[in-house]
This record gives structure tokens, sequence and C-alpha cells, in this order.
């Protein structure tokens, strides 16, 4: 399991570091995530907080690329090192630097867009979106860190969950024969997509614990009622 393969990779300090470092990109962009979410909510002025969260993505960016300096050091040093782990940590590396970048899109949105977010049809489901992937963000957390498989599948099950009701948001702005300013109707869309991509990318951080390295950057679709032999009509 790749979980098992990663947890063996400690053992030198450039792993050690690599490590260290990689919880260092997930729990900033657990911070970026907080505060471009005060901004959109009204807590905090965008003012304020563009200058410290501009410079916390930096600091993922250079963390990332210390991570890949880290473990191409280790690899040239070890010629037996477990080359799967090394790839899978590097690739997951990228995924928390991602989450950053959307972070920040999140946190334009906040700023540019004007609107109360008044029309409760998609206020509500954001709200209750955005509360879940912060949520995400612990479980994945602690999920890599004790290199939990049981607490990474409950992880990916919700960003599945999560990923659906983004979905649904959009799917109801592009039914919706009521009237919807433009401005709100984009804003709202831009979200739901942010959201969506935030959950996408701790769903693949939580298969780096249990999953095989081709698996990452993949979610398997969801079967068919017809492919698993369930009656449609009676799974609902």
């Amino acid at each position: 399991m790749l979980g098992q393969l990663i947890a063996a990779l400690k053992t030198d300090n450039k792993l050690d570091e690599a490590f260290a470092q990689f919880r260092e990109m997930l729990t900033a962009a657990q911070w970026m995530f907080g505060e471009a979410n005060d901004v959109l909510r009204g807590k905090k002025n965008g003012d304020d907080v563009r200058d410290p969260l501009y410079s916390k993505d930096q600091e993922v960016n250079t963390l990332l690329r210390s991570i890949r300096g880290n473990i191409l050091t280790h690899l040239s040093v070890n010629p037996v090192a477990d080359i799967a782990g090394c790839l899978a940590l590097m690739s997951i590396a990228k995924d928390a630097e991602r989450i950053g970048d959307y972070c920040k899109n999140v946190f334009e949105v906040g700023q540019y867009y004007e609107g109360d977010y008044e029309i409760g049809r998609y206020h509500q489901p954001l709200e209750d979106i955005r509360k879940q992937v912060t949520t995400l963000f612990d479980d994945v957390i602690s999920a890599f860190m004790e290199s939990s498989t049981k607490q990474a599948k409950s992880a990916i099950k919700a960003a599945d969950r999560i990923r659906g009701e983004c979905d649904a948001v959009e799917e109801t702005l592009l039914r919706d024969r009521r009237t919807v300013e433009t401005h709100a109707a984009v804003a709202y869309s831009l979200l739901s997509r942010h959201y969506k991509r935030v959950a996408s990318h701790l769903a693949n951080i939580a298969t780096a614990v249990f999953g095989r390295i081709e698996d990452l950057d993949f979610r398997k679709p969801k079967k068919s009622a017809e492919e698993t032999g369930t009656d449609a009509e009676a799974a609902g």
C-alpha cells in the first residue's frame, strides 16, 4: 500500500524535511482557504488580506521547490530508495500547491463581487459546501500524517459528496429559468468550481495514503444502477 511506502521513506534527514514541508504546505493552504472565505463572507476586508494571502502562496511555492530538491537529493544518494513513494510525495505536493492557487481564486471572487449573496437557493448550498471543505482539510491532514487508510477513505467519500453538490449548483444555475443577475450567476458558478477543485486535490492527497501511484490524479467514475445491478427507482 502506498501509505506504507510513504511512511517507510522517512529514513533520512532530507525526507524527514520533505515530509515536514508537505505538512507546512497543507497547513498554509488551509489557512489561505479560511482567509479567502472570510473575505467572501464579509468578515474581513480584502485589502487587509491580500498581501498576507499572496505572501503565504509564495511560501507554498517555495516549499514545493524545496520538497522537490530534497527528494532528488535523497534519490541521488540512496540507490535503493523507494522511487514510487518519492514520486507519490512529489505528486501530492503539487496538489497542495494547486489548492493554494484555488484559494486565491476564492479570494478574488470575494474581493471583486459586490453583491450580497442573497439568493438562498445558491447561497445556502455553497455555504454548506464551504463548511464541508473546511472539515475536509482537517480530515485529510490527519489521515496523511497518521497513515490512516480508514480516515483517508472517509475523506475521499466526503470529497466525492462535495464534488456532487458543486455539480448540482452549476446544473441548477444552467437550468434556472428565474432571473439571476449575470454577475451573481458568475460568482456562484466560480465558487462552486473552485470549491470542487479544492476538494478534488484534497481527495488526491488522501488517495496517496492507501492507493497505487498510478491512481493519483484520477477518480473512478461512479457506477450506474445498471452496472451495479441496483434498481434505479429503489436506489432513489
